[in-house]
């Protein structure tokens, strides 16, 4: 043939400049697209052969990735379908004509997998070279072979050559500065990231062996990749150590996985994987880069959001479709309605395969719950149909290490922990070790506990809540015992408002000072027998701050104070001692400033009827004032003399530090003055 020049059919003279800037999210990127190139022409051959269309041999079909540092260049050879001139006009010179779905029109019920969609995969190759060379021969009987050249401008040239075997060589003469490109190891990683499961073999140099102190090259060929990986094989053909065998090899160094699951659906998508799941030994933390996406074996991405479900970023594996849309580089999923119907099948079939699990051996199930429990409550929290799936074989846990499923569990409870309203309460606790004191009060008491020590169980629980009917969800040391789960209107201590007024003075006056953290002194009628205070913390305020720490835009209870209830238990001997002391000891001393107090407050209140409706005249506001300024007066006397009482009660600070040391809450100087005080006290 003669030598052809021309221009590349495009729209517009800067088509480089976009394909090498804009087009692929990275430059690497040209590798995988000229080697899937190589793939497809090598699967066509294959599907003409089988058609009766190539009556040839096949020879070996593989496709070769060969660097030349010297020369400066990189080829990718394959022994495929080959082009003629009229070819590389049609898919070459056209930009975006692409010869992939054009053979697929023809053969879509029986062509072998192709990857290219776009027709713009080739033209990555100028992202990293100069000048760009085809060397190519067609499978067609008396086909001539032609060489292409183009150095990145639209101006190409196409000629005739001497080519022996039938394929395909694309020749690139490497920019100085993408001379990593020219690095065998280089080359060879991206290989493995890429095409490490391409169904074709995938060639590179040679195998090495160490001879004579050093490391040279055999005759053997360097295969890349593996051309049937598991997830391309029946799940009945495969054993354990075939799974995990397979995880080791994408995940070196982890631990063996828990479980799996082996997707595999033709309709009404195609669709095919394995998803494992992995121990998690960190805290919680959702990665982006755990699961990888293949489309016809070839890598594209491990940014998969969209396609899993957000929970499921904690899983680890591949997945497989042709029917992901992806933009142009192959490198970005676009949002379309197969997507979401994929990204529901995942989860349907992630939810059916743990209750399988569950039901075929629950005792393994409950020994690996604690490793699978924070994706499974993740998923539940996010995702209503995964939640409502769940519900069957979601595990609770008591603080005596038995496991329940929720039905059982609100079985289990319901006799014995619902309220006087008919809420069925749940106890629970976050911490075994620091709560236990509360938790063996609520166990003698006939209640059982749930331990929910999780990260994301404060919201959990509140998850719960909203799902179960008429529950409740209480912390074990949000109030005393008795208050918990109320079966009758609560008691209140019998104390008359002077007695309440002193020991609320007398108690607060000695607790610890601390930051972040405030106490509000109440009194119980909790019988003789039980703890002389109890510090419980308010429930409400408490998860307002543990949700704040986990969500932005609650800082508003992030920066509050730590609650707490400081109960005093009026009926222990101790206390009803400390009582009497005081009151025997204040009473009359306090009983003038009483009268006085009284006395301002009934005059305040009979100018304030005398006005009315009408804002006080000046001489009234005057009398208003001074009433307040001396009920302010003698309530700190009142407060002055109460609190240097206590100070001089060691009873009353003991006590205190007690229930502070028995929630943890006491540290520093203060526990080393409760140390000292507790010998004297001996």
């Amino acid at each position: 043939m003669a030598t052809k020049k021309g221009s590349i059919g495009v729209t517009t003279e800067n088509i480089f400049p976009v394909i090498k800037k804009f087009l692929y999210s990275d430059h690497e990127i040209f590798l995988r697209e000229l080697v899937s190139n190589a793939v497809d022409a090598t699967q066509k051959i294959r599907t003409l052969s089988s058609f009766g269309e190539f009556k040839g041999e096949l020879g070996e079909l593989k496709v070769s990735v060969k660097v030349d540092k010297e020369a400066g260049t990189l080829t990718v050879s394959d022994h495929g379908i080959g082009m003629t001139a009229e070819d590389i006009d049609r898919y070459i010179n056209q930009i975006a004509f692409s010869g992939a779905e054009d053979f697929l029109e023809k053969y879509k019920d029986n062509a072998n997998a192709i990857i290219g969609h776009f027709g713009l995969g080739f033209y990555s190759a100028f992202m990293v070279a100069n000048k760009v060379e085809i060397l190519s021969l067609s499978y067609k009987e008396g086909a001539e072979a032609v060489r292409w050249t183009c150095d990145g401008s639209p101006e190409f040239s196409m000629e005739a050559a001497e080519k022996a075997d039938r394929g395909t060589d694309i020749i690139l003469h490497i920019d100085p500065e993408n001379a990593e490109f020219l690095e065998q190891a280089r080359i060879d990683t991206l290989l493995r990231k890429y095409c490490r499961f391409l169904p074709v073999p995938v060639v590179s140099g040679k195998e090495q062996e160490w001879k004579d102190g050093k490391m040279t090259d055999t005759d053997k060929d360097k295969v890349i990749n593996s051309t049937e990986p598991l997830w391309t094989k029946k799940p009945a053909d495969l054993t354990d150590k075939d799974y995990i065998a397979f995880y080791h090899d994408l995940y070196p160094g982890q631990d063996d996985p828990l479980f799996w699951i082996h997707l595999n659906v033709d309709y009404p998508f195609n669709l095919t994987g394995i998803l494992f799941f992995p121990k998690i030994h960190n805290n919680f933390e959702v990665t982006k880069n755990r699961i990888q996406l293949y489309c016809n074996q070839v890598y594209v991405t491990d940014s998969v959001e969209g396609v899993v479900p957000e929970f499921m970023m904690l899983l680890q594996g591949v997945i497989d479709s042709p029917d992901i849309p992806l933009n142009v580089s192959r490198s970005y999923l676009q949002s379309d309605t197969a997507v979401k119907k994929i990204s529901g099948y995942i989860t349907k079939k992630v939810s059916s395969r743990l209750e399988d699990l569950f039901k075929a051996d629950r005792n393994d199930f409950e020994a690996k719950w604690d490793d699978i429990s924070i994706f499974i409550k993740y998923g539940m929290l996010t995702d209503d149909k995964f939640r409502d799936a769940a519900m069957k074989f979601c595990l609770l846990k008591d603080t005596e290490g038995k496991y329940f499923t929720i039905d059982e569990y609100k079985a289990l409870i319901e006799p014995n922990q619902t309220d006087k309203d008919g809420n069925l309460v749940f106890l629970y606790a976050t911490n075994a070790t620091d709560q236990y004191t509360y938790i063996q009060a609520a166990n003698e008491r006939g209640y059982s506990v749930l331990l929910m020590d999780g990260q994301l169980d404060s919201h959990f629980v509140g998850m719960l809540e909203q799902k179960i009917e008429k529950s409740r969800f209480v912390r074990v040391d949000s109030d005393v015992i008795d208050n918990l789960i109320l079966k009758s209107e609560r008691k209140s201590a019998d104390l008359s408002q002077a007695d309440r007024d002193m020991l609320t003075t007398l108690f607060s006056s000695q607790i610890p000072k601390a930051d972040k953290m405030q106490f509000f002194v109440t009194f119980e009628a909790l019988g003789e027998n039980s703890a002389p205070i109890v510090i419980t913390q308010n429930e409400y305020m408490r998860r307002m701050k543990e949700m704040a720490a986990l969500q932005p835009g609650m800082n508003f209870y992030g920066e509050m104070p730590d609650s707490y209830n400081l109960t005093v238990n009026v009926d222990q001997p101790v206390v009803k001692r400390i009582s009497q002391e005081a009151s025997a000891e204040l009473s009359a001393k306090l009983s003038p400033l009483n009268d006085s107090i009284a006395s301002s407050n009934i005059r305040i209140e009979e100018i304030n009827k005398a006005v009315k409706d009408n804002k006080p005249d000046a001489e009234q506001e005057k009398q208003i004032q001074e009433l307040m300024a001396a009920v302010d007066k003698d309530r700190h006397t009142e407060t002055e003399m109460i609190s240097g009482y206590a100070a001089g009660q060691p009873l009353v600070r003991q006590l205190i530090d007690l229930a502070l040391l028995g929630n943890g809450l006491l540290k520093g100087a203060d526990l080393s003055a409760f140390i000292s005080r507790s010998v004297k006290l001996l």
